[in-house]
């Protein structure tokens, strides 16, 4: 059984729904040869890599959900999310043009009426987006940051799941001032691995209180001059 049938049975996930995903191997290869999507081209690597490292948040999103996926790129980890969770809605945001012509083609072969894609700098969106319940982000940028680009788009009470590596306690240590000034607060980390063995971690965190005025900053102010 190859690697994402095997993650598909072990969570009780349908696993006739494998073959949207491999639709999304071919779009992925296909586009992938137009402009750079991602280094990661064999199949076992991009379920591995891709597509079971991105349902590795599948428990953190609840039925109704309303997701939004910041510098979503190529799709993870909401295309995969959203296959698996048909009962919630998925927003994709990315910078780039070409990649939310990628993200449209893929929504429309694989019939997923429960995404939609728009292109916007993170800034700019969040500045009128501010009701979300889950914000999802992976290889976005570092913590401090990515608080920046996704508190504000929280409604009070709303978590972002932030898909992090083996650096993340590093990151956890310099974001002490962004999570003071965003209001938000780490309340879970889970420790685990893909099958091959790396290290991932998905970290949650809560916003408890409105996010003030002024965030996230324009004129890319949270990669040049982040909350440290």
């Amino acid at each position: 059984m190859d690697i994402l049938q095997q993650f598909l049975k072990e969570h009780n996930i349908d696993s006739s729904l494998s073959d949207k995903f491999e639709k999304y191997f071919e779009l992925l290869v296909e586009w992938n040869e137009k402009f750079n999507l991602t280094s990661i081209t064999q199949k076992d690597e991009v379920e591995q890599k891709h597509f079971v490292d991105s349902l590795l948040g599948l428990d953190f999103i609840n039925s109704g959900d309303k997701v939004c996926d910041i510098g979503s790129g190529a799709g993870f980890p909401s295309i995969p999310l959203a296959i698996v969770k048909p009962d919630c809605n998925f927003t994709l945001v990315d910078s780039l043009a070409k990649r939310v012509g990628f993200l449209n083609e893929v929504v429309d072969q694989l019939a997923l009426s429960n995404c939609t894609c728009l292109h916007s700098r993170a800034e700019d969106f969040a500045a009128n987006h501010k009701d979300f319940d889950i914000c999802v982000a992976r290889a976005v940028a570092p913590l401090p940051t990515l608080l920046e680009y996704t508190l504000p788009l929280l409604k009070v009470g709303g978590k972002l799941v932030a898909y992090k590596g083996s650096n993340v306690q590093e990151e956890i240590v310099s974001s002490s001032k962004a999570l003071d000034t965003l209001k938000g607060k780490i309340i879970e980390k889970v420790d685990t691995c893909l099958p091959n063995g790396d290290y991932r971690c998905i970290l949650i965190v809560q916003k408890y209180a409105p996010t003030p005025k002024g965030f996230p900053r324009g004129k890319n102010k949270p990669r040049q001059n982040p909350l440290v």
